[in-house]
Parts: C-alpha cells; structure tokens; sequence
C-alpha cells in the first residue's frame, strides 16, 4: 500500500470503496458529531483500510471552524480538506473537488461526512426551522414577501404546471413511487404505501404542496471514503469508480432565476455525462434530491431522462420503482427514507450500495438479473441555487 503522503503520478482513477450511514430516523440519543463519527467509522470498516490512509477529509455544517472542528472529534490530521457549503448538493460538489485532488495527487484517501440531529433539535426544542433564509444581502428584498424556502420551491412547482402542463396527480406519483421503494427499506422512517389521492388531500403547506409532496425530518449521518487506484487492491469490497462530476450554481434571489422550469442540473449533469463519457439514457439508477415532489421531476427532465416539459409523463405509470424503467430514489429517497438536512451524501451512499449489489430487499436488477452498472447522484442546494452531479460505475 503506498504511504499517505507518497507523491503519485497525475490522472489517477478514483474509486468509493466506503460507504455507510449512521443510525438514521428517530436517534433521540445521539448528537451530531456522534453521528459523524459513528458514519466514519462504517465508511471506514466497509472499506476495509486503515484509518492512518485518510489524508483528506471534506465535511460541511457542524462546528465553529468546520471542518477543523469535525476532523479534531474524528482524531484526524488531513493534509486535504473542504468546507464547501451549497447546500443539499454539497456533498455531490464535495466529491467532485476530492476526486479532482486525488486525481492530480494532492490527496489520497477523502473521507466525506455528515450527521445531523435535525428532528431531535426540534423535538427537544434546542433550535427552530429556519424558514426565511436570511434578512440581510440580496435576499432582504424577498424576506417582506413571506418568500419561505417551501414557497420558493412551490412558485417554480406552479410555473411548471402553468407552462407544460404538469398536474398535481403527476406531482403526487414522485411521492407515491418513493414510497412504494421505501417499503423495502428496513431503515426508512415511513413504509406503509400511499396513494395519489393520499398526497392529494393531505393538509396543505404551500400551494401546490401538501405535506406528503414535502420531505421528512429525520436524524440521521452518512460518510463515503474516496481512495486513488493504488488503494483499491487492498480494499474490502470492490471498487465503485467515479466517472466523472459536474457543478453549477445558478441564484439565490428569485427574481435572477432566468427560468424557473429549469434547474442548475441541466449543466451540472451535462457537465458530469459528458466527462464520464455516457448519456443519461445508458444510467441504470438514479439518486436525485427529492426535498419536494417537483425537485425529481425537473432534476430528471435536467439530466436529459426525457425532454424539458415531458417530466410529468416520464413520471408516470411506476417509472422510478424498483422494478420501473428508471429507478429512482431506491431507499424511499427524502420523501420516505430519510431527510436530516442536507441529504446529498446519501445519495452516494444509496448508489454505491446499488452498484455493489447490497441493497438487500430493494437491490434493484436489470435484465438477466445482472447489477447495475451506471448510476448517477445529483443533488440540489437551496432553492434550486446549485446542483452537483456525480455519475459512477463498476466497471
């Protein structure tokens, strides 16, 4: 195995070769940093190396000096390191930066983590959601509108309606499929099947959202460990490679969103294609940022799945279940699973699981029963601010 701080030749391959989460769900107990390190610790034993290999470490939204703060609790020492906070896409954006760093040899072994007590810190009352996003800068303007997160995603949910036609059933078979996947998910908070008329008549929360178009709060933690190739022979389990990785950041004041039926994906993930050398269409699985109904629906017509305007129908008919054309959201996703903030670090570690063949119950199988070979994990900050899109593979 090559030492941590060996120098190494330019344009290596990176691999995943951890990936775990933390006790996910209702973790009354628990506290963020011990759900960093107890996601840390699986990543690390999944991978089957030593923890003395990481000398990159990338975490984002615990501590005064985050990272510092983290990598202290965790006993690291990293040569490597990124804060990089564009909400739920971080962890997407993150991943791109530390493959590009261990591809050029200015790192080794990134470990990426995340926990949250999101639920619990409600349910104790230790802190309150935070639903204006700022009273100062820019979006000072849009604060005396009552312009919440919810109402942000809502308004560009009501653009797409108005301008292609998408409905509200439409909208509601996103949270009936992620459920539907959820089931089969020993570890997702909600499991028991709904329908189109469950998320139809639920309370309303902001027009067109009811409460069921709208994700859960949960505790939860994930941690993925990306290595150089040197490293892979000495792994645990196989590798899953990354393909390639794109990032775009596109506003935060609504009024300088161009078109609100378009989100930052269409250029991270074309980015993203086009640097793994694929097509949307080759993907086997998709992991997508699922906050609200309407986020799928637009990060799919994004990728390229289908055409800008056609992501109401492409939804339909049990496309994005288990056993549809375009697995989605395979663990129940945000909507059904678990949601305890910023959520894009599950989606790698949901993708590496299906890749490898170890999702259990919900492990999804294309023709003749072989594994997946592509998948992608695109994740979406803020209100549709920024977006990182990770394509990986096993072969």
């Amino acid at each position: 195995m090559p030492s941590p701080s060996a120098p190494a030749s330019p344009a290596r391959k990176v691999a995943v070769v951890g990936a775990a989460l933390a006790d996910c769900g209702r973790v009354d107990e628990a506290t963020p940093y011990s759900l960093h390190a107890q996601a840390a610790r699986r990543a690390l034993a999944d991978s089957g190396l030593d923890k003395s290999v990481i000398d990159g470490f990338a975490s984002a939204g615990l501590g005064t000096l985050a990272p510092i703060e983290v990598a202290e609790y965790l006993g690291l020492r990293p040569t490597w390191v990124d804060s990089t906070s564009v909400g739920g896409s971080t962890w997407e954006v993150m991943a791109a930066h530390a493959a590009d760093a261990i591809a050029a040899g200015r790192a080794n072994a990134v470990l990426l983590v995340y926990g949250s007590t999101a639920r619990a810190d409600i349910k104790a009352k230790r802190r309150t959601s935070n639903l204006s996003f700022g009273a100062r800068g820019p979006l000072q303007f849009e604060v005396p509108y009552g312009h919440s997160l919810i109402a942000k995603y809502a308004m560009a949910a009501r653009r797409h309606m108005h301008e292609y036609g998408t409905t509200l059933e439409q909208l509601a078979e996103v949270a009936v499929q992620a459920r539907a996947n959820a089931a089969h998910n020993p570890d997702a908070m909600y499991r028991d099947p709904i329908t189109v008329d469950d998320v139809l008549s639920g309370p309303m929360i902001a027009d067109p959202f009811t409460k069921l178009h709208c994700c859960i709060r949960s505790d939860g933690g994930a941690a993925v460990l990306l290595v150089a190739e040197e490293y892979v022979a000495d792994c645990a389990k196989d590798p899953v490679w990354v393909l390639g990785a794109g990032e775009h950041v596109s506003h935060t004041t609504m009024s300088e969103w161009d078109d609100f039926t378009v989100s930052p994906a269409a250029v991270s993930g074309r980015i993203a294609f086009e640097r793994a050398g694929v097509r949307a269409q080759d993907v086997d699985i998709a992991e997508i940022y699922d906050a609200f109904t309407y986020m799928t629906l637009v990060t799919l017509e994004d990728l390229g799945f289908c055409a800008k305007g056609e992501g109401g129908a492409f939804v339909e008919k049990g496309r994005l279940t288990l056993t549809g054309d375009l697995p989605v959201n395979t663990d129940g996703g945000g909507l059904s699973a678990q949601h305890p903030g910023m959520r894009g670090l599950f989606l790698l570690v949901e993708a590496v699981r299906q890749l490898r063949g170890e999702a259990g119950e919900r492990q999804v199988h294309k023709a003749g029963g072989r594994l997946p070979e592509l998948a992608v994990a695109s994740g979406t900050g803020g209100w549709f601010c920024s977006s990182g899109t990770v394509v990986l593979g096993r072969g």
